[in-house]
């Protein structure tokens, strides 16, 4: 949570500075002093953290044992993440989009505002976490005591239909006059986009965290998140390669493109939804 107050801080602070001082100067030092904060408040609050312990009986001597895994159940448990990793990029290719196409959007298409600029929108999206993940935390409480509550698959093929809807806001944002790069269309445009964004973004990236640290075998835990982030790594790098062509389409046929490949990756969830249950 600490690390989203900050990153929604960030691109106001950068407005502020550019509006009031039109400074590089002071927005290096803004950013300076940002993290001198931030190292002082976790060294000030290491004392609260607490180690965790992987599920397992202790021994006599205090160790944690855990009842041994066969190599084909091993086997099986990697390429069920593995497949999940190639999945994930293309949610990844659409998240990283922000840094792209809708910035784009925001600055060629948008109204700017005195303190609603195109970098200020990179203020909605950990804004909306802040204030969707307790919401979204209580309905799956509230599920699980009804026995409802749906399983990690099943929530990431629904962020992954969340996510290609919020593309279609943008499709229909450009066809209603952001197409003609002209700064015309209403910042909610926008915003809506990134609301629904960060909803796909809280059933996906910590569920598929979880999902990997539960089902990897033990010995192979640090190879297997080391996976989820390059999956993560190769979407952002993906989503730089599709940028390069937003001004080669018309920015609708763009989102478009971009929703198809976010419904084929949700249809491969469902294709491998046995698979990935079987663990969960």
């Amino acid at each position: 949570m600490g690390i989203n107050i900050g990153a929604a801080i960030a691109p106001l602070a950068a407005t502020v500075i550019s509006i009031q001082f039109d400074s590089y100067n002071l927005s290096f030092a803004a950013a300076a002093i940002g993290m001198l904060f931030s190292i002082a408040i976790f060294q000030n609050g290491n004392k609260f953290f607490k180690s965790l312990e992987q599920p397992g009986k202790k021994t006599d001597a205090g160790e944690v044992s855990h009842p041994p895994m066969s190599w084909d159940e091993e086997i099986q448990r990697i390429l069920t993440l593995i497949i999940l990793f190639i999945i994930v990029i293309f949610f990844w290719i659409g998240f990283y989009q922000n840094g792209f196409a809708l910035t784009l959007f925001a600055e060629r298409s948008t109204l700017v505002l005195d303190y609603l600029r195109p970098e200020t929108y990179q203020f909605f999206n950990p804004f909306f976490i802040l204030v969707l993940t307790p919401i979204l935390l209580s309905l799956f409480s509230l599920l699980k005591r009804q026995n409802r509550e749906p399983s990690t698959p099943v929530k990431i093929f629904i962020g992954m239909i969340v996510m290609g809807l919020s593309m279609f806001i943008m499709v229909f944002a450009s066809l209603s006059g952001g197409n003609n790069d002209v700064n015309i269309m209403s910042p909610i445009w926008l915003i809506s986009t990134y609301l629904v964004v960060t909803l796909a973004e809280i059933l996906i990236s910590p569920m598929g965290l979880s999902f990997v640290s539960k089902v990897a075998p033990e010995r192979f835990q640090g190879i297997m998140m080391g996976g989820w982030f390059g999956a993560t790594a190769l979407g952002s790098y993906g989503s730089g390669l599709l940028g390069k062509y937003y001004s080669s389409f018309s920015h609708h046929e763009y989102f478009m493109i971009l929703a198809g490949v976010l419904f084929i990756s949700a249809i491969l969830v469902l294709m491998f939804m046995k698979k990935l249950k079987r663990f969960s």
